[in-house]
Order: structure tokens, then C-alpha cells, then sequence
């Protein structure tokens, strides 16, 4: 790490720089490596599986000084062999997330998030969240030792809060909406001097979450897929995963970048106006100074994308934009139709979030934007447990019987069909 460059104004900091954001316009900083000196490193890493994200220390910003408690990453790429053939694809993968401590792929944040706090001498770590960053914080801080602090909306998926108060933190269900949490929670850090975690205002979320581009080229032997599909709230994942393939890049280590797509719910569908306004607007995507990102109001049955102003919305449009990738919105009856779907055809099973990557797919194969035999990889960034009310809703109810087998006799031809 040499130093911070703002997303918006490009102004640089020293690696010193003791805040979050650009002090020069008030927007979101991107940490900056020494890329050269990575390179080496990471071409040795081909051909060996990955151990967690500390794998990748040349291009994080904290150093650990002995195993981290959890492992972190390292995650599945599965080639999904029948869900590309229903959906007329013939190399769909799914970068599988759920398998991280909780569930998520909130969990390459928090543990770059944690640790940097423990580096700079915090002892609690608070963060506002729909349910998965918060869980993910709440893990791994009860792994390091750490206080964590969490406000969520009132309305959160009950087995979201179930297991933040598990991890053992300290849950604040606020009477409002995922930006009421996230503005009370930035005020509570600055009046209480709490470390703060939230979603892209903290610059090293995005550094956790680029480790997953790192696992995917890495599992291509050193290639980049054509595409990879994000469903995008903040907008701190999409812009996390752009920042691994540019460092690739930077490294020398990628001949060529993805297009990188936004998937959204066209309830809360943020960055997909922004980019749609900015494409048509502007011929230039290299001067990002006094861009402003589009608020809605969001609505939608995917908690985790639900976002009225996206907190790394910028970073996010740039992604999308100088990707040449799409942005795509779907309604929540796709959403939740992509549910079963990707789970009885791949044999993973998505919370509604993660499903609007599935569902955006389909809707970009079936309008001819995703040729036949493109690379594509789907992002499943949490796991269908997280939010059961969902996963029911699509997949239906089990059919009562009494315990005799002419019960099932009876049923045999639907069982069999």
C-alpha cells in the first residue's frame, strides 16, 4: 500500500492518512499498491489453491501477524453445467459466497475492516447493515475479540438478526430505513470515537471484497472471465470486484479485463439509473469530478440490495461504465422465481440478493446481450438461510400426508413427474 486516490476528484493521499474520506471533495477514497512488486508473487500462486484471502498480503492493506482465526475466502467457482444449459449458456459459473464463516461475502470487508481497527487501537467497530454486513462484522469480531455495534432496520430478515445476536453484538434495530442506520451510525462513530465499518465510506471494505476477482482469475489460471455478474445495492461489492481486475491489470497479471454487470431490483435500482442517464449524458468516463450518483426509494423483497442512496454508488457506476458492462434491473417476482431456479439446477441455493445476478443472466441471455458461449460468472454473494420467508415464497410447501403407504401410493405420479 502507497497511498489513498479519490474516486471522484483523483487527488492522492499518503499512505499516512489517518480518515476515510477525500478531504479535498468529501468523496470515497481507493487504496493504491506498489503493483509492480505484487507481481511476482501472484504469478507463483497459479496452480496452488488459494488458502484464505490473506493469500493476497502483497495487495492488502493490513498485515497479520499470525493465522487469522476464521478462514476467509477461498471460496468455490463451480462450473454450473445445467443451469447454463436451460438458460443457453455454455460456460456459466457461480462464485459461490456462502461458504465464509457467515454466509456471505460480507466477510472479506469485515476482516480487512477488523483488523485494520485492531491495528489502529479500536476496540469496538460499529457498522449499519440490512443483515449481512452487520453478521459478517459481528462474526468476525467476536473471532478477534473485538466489540461490534450493528443498526439495522426494525425490518431485517429475522434470521439475519437472530445470528448477529448470536456473535454476541450489540444490535440496534433502528425504526427506519437502511440509510436512517447508516447516517445514525456515522454520527455515533464521530460523537463516540467507534471505528467505522460502513460500507463504502470505509475505503478498506472494498479491498476485502477485490479478493474475490483475485480467486476467479486464479482459478482460471490466470484468466478473467468475459463477464461477471453483480447484484449491486451500495454498490461496495461491484466496485470491490472492478478494483481486483484493474489491480490484476496493474500487475500485469490480466491480458484483459471483464465486463463487469449490475444486477438490480428495479425497486431500488440506483446505480442503473445513474449509469443509464450517465451514458447517455456524457461521451467523457475519465472525469468523474461533481458526478452525482441517482436516490430512490427503495422497495424491494432482496433486503441486502435495498439501498435508496448507494454509499459507494460512484465507485459503482465507474465500474459498470468503464467495464462496458451492463446494468440490469429485474422485478422480485424474477428475483424470486431465480430462487429454486439456480437451486434445483446448480444445487446452490441463493438468498433473494444473490439470485438478482441469476435473474439478471436470464434476462441479458434472452435478450441477446450475453452471446452463447461468453465466460460468464455469477457472483452468489449470501445464502438462501439467510432469508427462509424468501426461499419459500418461490419454492412452495411440502405436500402433508399421513404416515401409511398408500399415502404415497397416491401421490406417486406427482412424485414421479
Amino acid at each position: 500500500m502507497i497511498g489513498y486516490c479519490c474516486i471522484a476528484c483523483a487527488k492522492t493521499q499518503a499512505a499516512d492518512f489517518d480518515g476515510f474520506v477525500c478531504p479535498a471533495c468529501g468523496n470515497n477514497l481507493d487504496i493504491i499498491y506498489d503493483y509492480a512488486a505484487a507481481a511476482a508473487a501472484f504469478t507463483q500462486k497459479l496452480g496452488s489453491q488459494p488458502v484464505d484471502i490473506f493469500d493476497y498480503a502483497e495487495l492488502l492493506p493490513v498485515v497479520t501477524e499470525s493465522a487469522f482465526p476464521l478462514r476467509i475466502g477461498a471460496t468455490p467457482l463451480y462450473a454450473a453445467t445445467a443451469l447454463g444449459e436451460f438458460l443457453g449458456l455454455t460456460n456459466l459459473y457461480l462464485k459461490d459466497e456462502s461458504g465464509n464463516p457467515s454466509a456471505s461475502i460480507k466477510d472479506r470487508a469485515s476482516a480487512i475492516a477488523v483488523q485494520r481497527a485492531i491495528d489502529t487501537g479500536a476496540d469496538i467497530v460499529a457498522t449499519a447493515s440490512t443483515g449481512n454486513a452487520g453478521s459478517s462484522l459481528a462474526c468476525l469480531s467476536a473471532a478477534l475479540g473485538v466489540r461490534a455495534v450493528v443498526f439495522v432496520p426494525e425490518t431485517a430478515p429475522a434470521a439475519k438478526l437472530t445470528q448477529l445476536l448470536s456473535y454476541g453484538a450489540r444490535v440496534l434495530a433502528v425504526r427506519g430505513s437502511y440509510d436512517d442506520c447508516f447516517d445514525l451510525c456515522m454520527t455515533a462513530c464521530e460523537e463516540f470515537g467507534w471505528f467505522n465499518r460502513n460500507t463504502g465510506h470505509n475505503p478498506f471494505t472494498r479491498e476485502g471484497k477485490k479478493t474475490c476477482a483475485y480467486e476467479i482469475w486464479r482459478a482460471f489460471g490466470g484468466e478473467l472471465p468475459d463477464r461477471i455478474v453483480v447484484a449491486t445495492g451500495d454498490g461496495n461489492i461491484i466496485s470491490g470486484i472492478w478494483k481486483g481486475c484493474r489491480d490484476l491489470q496493474a500487475a500485469g497479471l490480466a491480458a484483459r479485463l471483464p465486463r463487469i454487470d449490475a444486477a438490480q431490483s428495479v425497486d431500488s435500482a440506483a446505480i442503473s439509473h445513474s449509469v443509464h442517464r450517465l451514458r447517455e449524458a456524457r461521451s467523457d468516463t475519465t472525469d468523474w469530478t461533481g458526478v452525482e450518483v441517482d436516490k430512490v426509494a427503495a422497495d424491494t423483497i432482496a433486503d441486502s440490495i435495498a439501498v435508496d442512496e448507494p454509499r459507494d454508488g460512484l465507485a459503482a457506476v465507474r465500474a459498470v461504465i468503464e467495464s462496458g458492462g451492463e446494468a440490469v434491473t429485474v422485478p422480485d417476482a424474477e428475483i424470486l422465481d431465480a430462487i429454486p431456479l439456480m437451486s434445483r439446477l446448480a444445487g446452490v441455493f441463493p438468498e433473494p440478493a444473490a439470485a438478482a445476478a441469476l435473474a439478471a443472466v436470464k434476462r441479458m441471455r434472452a435478450s441477446g446481450t450475453i452471446d452463447a458461449t461468453e465466460r460468464v460468472v455469477c457472483v452468489v454473494t449470501g445464502n438462501g438461510l439467510k432469508d427462509t420467508g424468501s426461499a419459500a415464497r418461490a419454492a412452495g410447501h411440502p405436500t402433508v400426508i399421513e404416515p401409511r403407504i398408500e399415502s404415497v401410493r397416491t401421490l406417486l405420479p406427482r412424485i414421479l413427474s
